[in-house]
């Protein structure tokens, strides 16, 4: 979603972990899912070069459009780049594209659909073929050619998914995790874990 802040929506952001914008037709500041309960949690603010716009990183509960939709950027300018068509199919990237599908398929049928069979397996069936997966990717590293190892990591990256799906964990909480390890070295991370443990 696209919304103005002023910067004392921008602090309250920061203070509370809710993203928090200003309203130009009300003259307030308003709370994004107050209302609704589409709440949208923000892990960090981030500010352009000049200082003059604002990005809320964010984890959303629900839909972030006023209109139900999962996000308020589902039309796209046909090729004359005069007319809006619905792209509310189309999600913005492959790996939601691809979390769709696997989302998808979970109501499939076993006999058709591959994933289905793994959501059959459980986390046995599951963690085989991500193990199985993970030894072919380190040998393609070890002994093949650079497209080998692209195939390799395309099978182990899809069957993780299936995985995080399966627990219905969306990846951006993986993503939300690597950036938090960001500036953290890896032996004193691997610690930590081992320590609260």
């Amino acid at each position: 979603m696209l919304a103005f802040a002023t910067s004392e929506a921008i602090m309250r952001t920061l203070e509370t972990g809710r993203a928090t914008f200003w309203s130009r037709s009300r003259g307030e500041l308003w709370e994004k899912g107050q209302t609704s309960g589409n709440q949208v949690r923000v892990a960090n603010v981030l500010v352009d070069c000049d200082a003059d716009c604002a990005i809320y990183s964010s984890e959303p509960y629900g839909n972030s459009c006023h209109t139900g939709a999962q996000s308020c950027f589902f039309q796209a300018l046909d090729v004359s780049g005069e007319k809006l068509i619905s792209a509310s199919d189309r999600p913005q990237t492959v790996l939601a594209t691809l979390e769709n599908v696997l989302e998808a398929r979970k109501s499939s049928n076993e006999a058709t659909s591959y994933t289905k069979s793994l959501y059959g397996a459980g986390a046995p069936g599951i963690g085989a073929k991500i193990k199985e997966e993970a030894l072919e990717v380190a040998s393609a590293l070890d002994t093949e050619s650079d497209e080998r190892v692209v195939s390799e990591a395309a099978d182990l990256l899809y069957h993780l998914l299936v995985g995080l799906r399966w627990r219905s964990i969306p990846v951006r909480r993986v993503f939300a995790e690597l950036a938090r390890r960001l500036g953290v070295s890896g032996h004193v991370e691997k610690t930590a874990r081992s320590n609260a443990q």
